[in-house]
């Protein structure tokens, strides 16, 4: 196996008889050999030559053995050259001070031929680990570099499919006259699964919804436009909460009635194991009444005029859970100062540094705080004193909500 690995050696030696003896030695055992009489001349064959093991003697004017092997482990190599000391030293001090500079073996004068050829043997099994070491590294940086180059590719990709993600909610506030609509869509990572989003489907009407895909990253992200594009006004003939009757004339769909259709679409449909939370409501403009269905998802937050936090709703199934899942709707009626959001449990389900959820006390309390903003102050000072709570702690999970202030009714909507 030594001969495998070691095929060059110099022999370093201010003896010209001793060199003719090992060379001789060596070169009887195959070796390839190369010669210098002093390490200045060692240092110049080591640039010339492909060396794997050199045999220096300890003792030289000039240069001596122990320097030699300093300089040599200094040099930039390739790879690994084993180091083998000739000396009649036999203190423990000395083979400790020629280990110390780089020796990897030693071998006693006058050299015995069996003995040189296996410690040049086992010279040759500790260059072949370390170049098969060596190799192996080179394959693990290689794949690094190529996983690195697929990593950035990727990454490239997410942040055009965050910035498409984004682009799904086209208004992040619209002034109705009798309300406000004021929308936070905040994913944790690159992309995320919530969303939220309103139209108007007449114009006494505006539905708001929620929606929080089950998971995170790119299926659930692929599942929100999906269903963005369920329930969009850029589309009214795709938008499922609107029905065609036969003679074309079209309706507005009840919230739960929209819920039950996109469960049966979930289960029948859509190839998925995933499922989602949604709030669907219908806010009436001229009264302030609005209609929702709750779908799993965390209960609405009533910010009345007197400042005032109520928690609304029964929780619901989530869709795509069940099939033949029933869904209900109830009814909220605003007074011209109220607040009502749909958001999802990333607020709620957020931790500090101890590992404590806000919960909807806590929530609460954060509501309660920034009473006083509107639209997307209000909405950006719930996210900054979040982000307080957590302290160190990135968010967990994607943050969105549907805000609706209501002022009062629109007399310039018809009834």
């Amino acid at each position: 196996m030594g001969g495998d690995t070691v095929s060059t050696i110099l022999v370093v030696d201010d003896s010209r008889a001793q060199r003719m003896i090992l060379c001789s030695s060596l070169k009887r055992q195959g070796f390839s050999v190369v010669e210098a009489g002093s390490g200045e001349e060692a240092l110049e064959r080591i640039k010339e030559e492909d060396i794997d093991l050199i045999l220096s003697d300890w003792m030289m004017p000039g240069m001596d053995g122990l320097d030699l092997c300093r300089a040599f482990r200094a040099m930039e190599r390739d790879k690994y050259g084993y180091f083998i000391l000739l000396t009649s030293k036999s203190e423990k001090g000395a083979v400790a001070q020629g280990l110390d500079v780089g020796a990897d073996d030693f071998l006693h004068k006058p050299v015995n031929a069996e003995e040189l050829r296996a410690r040049i043997n086992a010279g040759g099994r500790i260059m072949s680990m370390e170049r098969e070491l060596q190799e192996k590294n080179r394959l693990v940086s290689t794949t690094l570099s190529e996983i690195q180059t697929i990593y950035d590719s990727i990454d490239r990709d997410l942040v055009e499919a965050r910035n498409m993600q984004q682009s799904l909610v086209r208004e992040r506030f619209r002034d109705f006259g009798a309300a406000e609509v004021s929308l936070l869509l905040q994913p944790c990572g690159h992309v995320g699964g919530d969303l939220v989003g309103m139209f108007q489907p007449d114009d006494s009407t505006v539905a708001i919804y929620s929606i929080d895909v089950s998971g995170h990253g790119i299926a659930s992200a692929l599942l929100t436009a999906r269903l963005a594009s369920y329930l969009s006004d850029g589309s009214p003939e795709q938008n499922i909460s609107i029905a065609t009757g036969i003679q074309g004339e079209s309706r507005l769909r009840d919230p739960d009635e929209v819920a039950g259709l996109l469960n049966t679409m979930m289960l029948e449909d859509m190839p998925t194991e995933h499922y989602f939370t949604m709030i669907l409501a219908y806010l009436d403009l001229t009264s302030g009444k609005v209609r929702l269905t709750q779908c799993g998802h965390p209960n609405p937050a009533l910010l009345k005029s007197d400042g005032q936090v109520e928690y609304l709703g029964q929780g619901g199934l989530p869709i795509g859970l069940i099939s033949g899942g029933g869904y209900e709707r109830f009814e909220v009626q605003l007074r011209p100062g109220d607040r009502l959001m749909f958001y999802s449990d990333g607020f709620t389900e957020a931790e500090d540094g101890q590992g404590l959820m806000l919960d909807e006390e806590g929530f609460q309390k954060i509501i309660e705080k920034n009473s006083t903003l509107r639209r997307q102050t209000f909405l950006d000072g719930l996210v900054w004193d979040l982000d307080k709570f957590c302290g160190n702690k990135e968010f967990g999970d994607d943050l969105s909500m549907s805000l609706i202030e209501y002022k009062g009714p629109n007399r310039n909507v018809p009834n």
